[in-house]
């Protein structure tokens, strides 16, 4: 499931592209099959190890080029260690709403983007999570949860601010925004029929992709999309 849109990133085959906060590695995979040089930078090793084995596994395969080097790195998104202008294009999706200095780490994705890069930057939808926290405060109440919902003009700002220029932006996943709903109204942690049955749904989905299910995201997005996503470039 892909949050951001590589077209619109800009993606060729060879850039170098960081992975800031890769979990566990939905757009690293994608990156690497379009021919990118990645680095999928966490500070999770148990989903950094899970990408290294699924990264050997698609070489195995020959989906993808095997990398001349490691892909993974245990790394603090407040300090990334690498020179400035390091990378064509950077990804930092669904990360920031988690950090509590987001100025910091703001400024270290501008710092290691490459002048004439790009940049895609992710976060819940303001009016999606308000509902979500509302429900449920065990929803962002734990260690490592979303410590800020943003409201879109914050977010372009601060990333302005850090010198970059917004391109454009979009909404995405409007089938997740009741999904989480229903799961904060019925607990995030129980076991309930009714988030077993929508999970069903949202992984039949991702797997067989049908044109029901995309056609109706592709209308609700702009409206229900639980993730905004904004495309920036580094002059």
């Amino acid at each position: 499931m892909l949050t951001i849109d590589f077209d619109r990133l800009g993606l060729v085959e060879g850039d170098r592209l960081i992975d800031i906060g890769c979990g566990a590695g939905r757009h690293t995979y994608q990156a690497l099959r379009l021919g990118a040089d990645v680095v999928a930078l966490d500070q999770n090793t148990d989903d950094l190890r899970g990408i290294d084995e699924m990264v050997e596994a698609m070489a195995e395969e020959g989906e993808i080029k095997r990398p001349d080097g490691p892909v993974t790195l245990a790394a603090d998104a407040l300090a990334l260690p690498f020179p400035d202008g390091s990378f064509e294009r950077v990804i930092a999706s669904e990360i920031l709403e988690h950090i509590p200095d987001d100025r910091a780490a703001i400024a270290e994705i501008a710092r290691v983007a490459k002048p004439g890069g790009t940049v895609a930057v992710s976060v819940p939808r303001r009016w999606t999570e308000q509902i979500c926290w509302a429900l449920s405060d065990a929803y962002h109440e734990v260690e490592g949860g979303h410590v800020r919902i943003y409201r879109g003009s914050e977010l372009v700002r601060l990333l302005t601010e850090a010198g970059l220029v917004p391109l454009g932006r979009h909404h995405a996943h409007a089938l997740h925004s009741p999904y989480w709903w229903l799961k904060c109204a019925v607990g995030v942690d129980e076991d309930h029929a009714l988030t077993r049955a929508y999970h069903r749904v949202l992984v039949w989905d991702l797997m067989k992709r049908p044109w029901l299910t995309r056609t109706a995201e592709r209308v609700l997005d702009p409206v229900l999309g639980k993730s905004l996503v904004l495309y920036l470039a580094k002059p």
